[in-house]
């Protein structure tokens, strides 16, 4: 069996990133919490997974902090899932995922999902990285600083 890279003692906070949510799964997973999945069942059928990849990407995202299991919220035996504080935190990946999706993988009149705002009910504006003063940043804008901790 081949052993999996670890990253959690890596330097950089992508690798450390990708270490916790990394495979598609765990980030369908969350995505599913954000649209209001917090069961099991509700898991398995939104995303067709096996029941045995989905209990391990749950319990590895529980481990992690981004979810936790909790009791659920009608009184019976069962447990249900929800996005922790760290979790609720992947609310902009996704939605630079979906963003990302959206402009490179459909066609202009191709069906999809969209994310609306639930108040206004518009799509949301496009995503930007802004500079403190709030310029818009491209790549070649930015550059990597190692930060010592003394």
């Amino acid at each position: 069996m081949v052993t999996r890279t670890r990253f959690d003692d890596s330097e950089c906070p992508v690798a450390r990133s990708v270490d916790a949510i990394g495979d598609w799964w765990s980030l369908l997973i969350v995505r599913d919490a954000f649209d209001g999945s917090r069961r099991f069942g509700e898991f398995q059928r939104s995303l067709g997974v096996a029941k045995n990849i989905l209990t391990v990407r749950l319990r590895t995202l529980v481990a992690g902090g981004v979810l936790e299991s909790v009791p659920a919220s009608d009184g019976s035996a069962y447990r249900e899932y929800v996005l922790t504080p760290k979790g609720k935190a992947l609310f902009p990946v996704i939605v630079a995922l979906r963003q990302w999706g959206e402009q490179n993988f459909f066609a202009p009149d191709e069906p999809r999902s969209e994310l609306v705002d639930r108040r206004q009910g518009h799509r949301l504006r496009e995503l930007e990285v802004l500079s403190a003063d709030g310029r818009r940043l491209e790549p070649d804008d930015t550059t990597v600083h190692k930060v010592s901790t003394k």
